[in-house]
């Protein structure tokens, strides 16, 4: 599992690359982004229904943590999270791979991540509302 926030205004990353996607190891990322952040930031995290997100252990946590604040997209929405963007780059970064291992694949994943936040890029939404209803 890839976990990964995503910082719309400066482009970089926070990412945790897990070999399971449970609730301990969402808090765990959640931990991760506080370290990460700056304390007075307010941190809204768009995140999909998954029932790891929504765990009683989270949310006892989130409400010890108030700068966090939670954000869900609709179910089959995920188009509507700008960190899937990059999840797509991702995905065309890994496909010229050959991995031999979820070693290789995972030292791959870690490479981009370096690339990425090396050279942050801004993901903007160009489509227009009016654009997106229409299809």
């Amino acid at each position: 599992t890839l976990f990964t926030a995503l910082d719309y205004l400066e482009g970089k990353l926070i990412s945790s690359i897990e070999r399971q996607h449970r609730h301990q190891e969402w808090l765990d990322f959640l931990k991760k982004i506080n370290r990460e952040t700056p304390k007075h930031l307010q941190l809204h995290l768009i995140v999909d229904n998954y029932a790891t997100h929504k765990h009683p252990k989270v949310k006892a946590w989130l409400e010890k943590h108030k700068r966090f604040h939670m954000h869900f997209t609709p179910t089959s929405s995920s188009w509507m999270n700008m960190v899937e963007r990059f999840f797509r780059d991702i995905t065309v970064y890994l496909r010229d791979g050959s991995f031999s291992s979820i070693r290789e694949l995972e030292s791959s994943i870690t490479t981009f991540l370096a690339l990425r936040n090396a050279q942050p890029t801004r993901y903007v939404w160009n489509a227009k509302g009016e654009d997106i209803l229409n299809k």
